[in-house]
């Protein structure tokens, strides 16, 4: 825990002058105020901040669009993609990132999910200078100890919410609306057919540049909202294939709740209390793993494999070897040498810890007991505590 109280001290500190949509467009920032509204006058700096960043870096997305749309949208995804899967925090970006040691997988990186209106356009000097502005201020995520790299694996979330409303990211700026946004842009509940139609787009011309950037190989996509997208995914890539993590209930949700503290500390325009927000936690987390086993039997046997994070843990080789085999992948004993030297970089990585009260055992097994059940995962009694890692 003391890595995670030196950081929120350092949140307390900083200014409001970040923002996951600062690269963004300013069309979608300017819809989301609008949509949204409710900005606490605490954070009208921030607001004011990407305002901004938004306008200012308008010209270089226009640059892109004229200079590179017709290629984007002649870029053919070949293969449909691997989507790696699961509630947030079950170890989806430890998977990600060990995967794509294997050079023949492509994948959004870091700087395309930041600012994907001018992706191409920035590769070299802008992407540069954002990257020595990213490790300087922050050599490792918020949320854990993973060292941030500009060139490296991101989930491509990042680059929906800065294309479009309908992404789950704008649940931590517009906490308030939370349930609505949650609803709509991640189970697909109440969403429009033009919604759906504007929210394919931007994500297939996501996944175009990421194509083309790679020399068009095939993606390996880690997202943790596509866990209740799958019906969408299936209809514009049939044949994808699906990686799900799962994790040990009471350790998931602890880690959740320090991921919401942390990202809302960066992200939010609105206040929340904490009830309110183990009160989204509980909410989201059931919903989203309802609407996954729900419409997982839509994806071919072949095409799915399901991993506990605490396998991965255990033997990384073994539980990749799994992989591979179970939904068909080739390359696998060529690439195990890059596995093995990237487990061993990331040796001295460590979890944060935890303790598990009993009030918050209670509140798992009230609202999670199907978890338990699905994944066979053993419950506590409310007067154990535990120390989590």
């Amino acid at each position: 825990m003391a890595h995670v109280e030196n950081h929120m001290k350092k949140l307390e500190l900083a200014p409001l002058f970040e923002h996951p949509v600062a690269m963004g467009s300013a069309r979608n920032w300017f819809r989301l105020l609008w949509r949204h509204g409710g900005i606490a006058p605490k954070y009208l700096t921030r607001v004011l901040f990407v305002t901004l960043t938004t306008l200012l870096t308008s010209p270089v997305r226009a640059y892109e669009r004229a200079h590179y749309g017709r290629a984007v949208k002649d870029t053919q995804i070949h293969g449909d993609p691997i989507f790696i899967i699961g509630h947030w925090r079950t170890g989806t970006t430890h998977l990600h990132l060990l995967l794509c040691q294997d050079p023949q997988w492509g994948f959004t990186p870091m700087f395309q999910t930041l600012a994907p209106g001018f992706f191409l356009t920035g590769r070299g000097l802008i992407e540069k200078i954002v990257g020595f502005w990213l490790v300087k201020g922050h050599p490792t995520r918020f949320i854990d100890n993973i060292p941030l790299r500009i060139a490296a694996p991101q989930e491509e979330e990042f680059a929906l919410a800065n294309m479009t409303p309908y992404a789950f990211l704008h649940v931590f700026s517009f906490p308030r609306r939370a349930a609505e946004i949650f609803a709509r842009t991640t189970l697909f509940q109440g969403i429009t057919p033009d919604a759906l139609t504007e929210w394919s787009t931007c994500y297939l011309e996501i996944l175009r540049k990421a194509t083309l950037h790679s020399g068009g190989k095939q993606l390996m996509l880690k997202n943790c909202a596509h866990t209740g997208r799958i019906r969408a995914l299936l209809e514009l890539f049939p044949n994808a294939k699906f990686i799900h993590m799962c994790r040990d209930p009471y350790d998931l949700f602890m880690s959740t709740k320090n991921l919401w503290q942390v990202v809302l500390s960066k992200s939010q325009l609105q206040t929340i209390t904490p009830g309110e927000v183990e009160r989204l936690i509980l909410q989201f987390y059931s919903q989203l793993m309802q609407q996954y086993l729900a419409d997982r039997a839509l994806i071919p046997a072949a095409n799915l494999v399901e991993v506990r994070f605490e396998d991965l843990e255990r033997d990384p080789l073994g539980e990749t070897c799994r992989i591979y085999e179970a939904l068909h992948l080739p390359g696998y004993t060529e690439a195990e040498p890059l596995f093995r030297s990237y487990l061993t970089s990331i040796t001295d990585y460590k979890k944060n810890k935890y303790q598990l009260t009993g009030d918050v055992i209670d509140l798992v097994n009230q609202h999670w007991a199907f978890a338990f059940e699905e994944w066979g995962y053993q419950r506590c009694e409310s007067s154990t505590t535990l120390d989590l890692q």
